[in-house]
């Protein structure tokens, strides 16, 4: 990788906008585009939603339980959906929640961000809830290849907040856990310019919490769109930050195909309608 994953990011999100795809092949939505749940269906339908959005999307984002499932033949079509996206011009977000820690930690990190691994991305979601140290493994070889983090924060599933929500004893500053999570970043990010390359993961539907995003990193917003999130939703929670957040939606477009031109202009139009609330 030539540049930092942060200006890359930067780059991107100015030049595609700040919309993007989760490429999840779901059981179900095999069975609308009435395809088999099997192999050659997910080879289907994720190839046929790579064509149709990663020329588009500044961030395409495969959650890869769904490849996964399907053993290593399934892996396989996850290694073709990372290199085509690529290839097609979109940063990869391979959305994998992984948190371990020493040598487990590293083996996860140079699976999907070694460039010499075939299932390398340029950027992966990963869990602090061993402790933010357990992490350092990931973020040196983020470092060392240009690669990103986002790391889960503030997430909007109901069940967040008993972590999330949480308070830490004085020794860690007695604030949520979720803000710590933030100040950890915030430090690791610094000032680098045009941005830091470690970000968060915050719901695009959550109510307010008072935590502070000026983290000087990305951060991914899932929930846009048919979970209820909004440009609106985007400036209320984020406020200034609002510009380095991408906001992510997987069903609501993959729900248009097989039709590659219904899902290439709802990217259009999701990209229009963040560009005209948050510039």
């Amino acid at each position: 990788m030539t540049a930092p994953f942060g200006e890359r990011f930067a780059a991107a999100l100015a030049k595609r906008g700040q919309f993007c795809v989760g490429i999840d092949p779901h059981a179900g939505l095999l069975q609308e585009w009435d395809l088999d749940d099997t192999v050659e269906g997910l080879e289907r339908f994720a190839l046929t939603v790579v064509d149709a959005v990663a020329p588009y999307c500044s961030v395409v984002k495969p959650q890869s339980a769904f490849y996964e499932r399907f053993g290593s033949r399934g892996v396989a079509v996850l290694e073709r959906v990372i290199a085509e996206s690529r290839a097609a011009g979109a940063l990869v977000l391979l959305d994998v929640k992984r948190g371990d820690i020493g040598s487990t930690s590293q083996a996860y990190a140079e699976a999907y961000l070694d460039p010499s691994s075939p299932l390398a991305a340029d950027a992966v979601t990963i869990s602090p809830y061993l402790g933010f140290g357990s992490l350092m493994p990931f973020v040196e070889v983020a470092r060392t290849h240009g690669a990103g983090l986002f790391v889960l924060a503030a997430t909007s599933n109901k069940e967040g907040p008993e972590v999330q929500g949480a308070v830490t004893n004085d020794d860690f500053g007695g604030r949520t856990v979720a803000s710590t999570m933030l100040a950890h970043l915030r430090d690791l990010n610094g000032a680098v310019r045009p941005l830091g390359s470690f970000g968060a993961v915050v719901g695009a539907t959550i109510e307010g919490t008072g935590l502070d995003f000026a983290i000087n990193g990305p951060i991914l917003a899932p929930g846009y769109g048919e979970q209820g999130g909004t440009a609106a939703d985007i400036l209320r929670i984020f406020g200034d930050a609002a510009r380095q957040v991408v906001a992510s939606s997987s069903r609501a477009v993959l729900r248009l195909g097989p039709d590659a031109a219904a899902m290439g202009n709802a990217v259009h139009r999701a990209n229009d309608e963040l560009r005209s609330l948050i510039g």
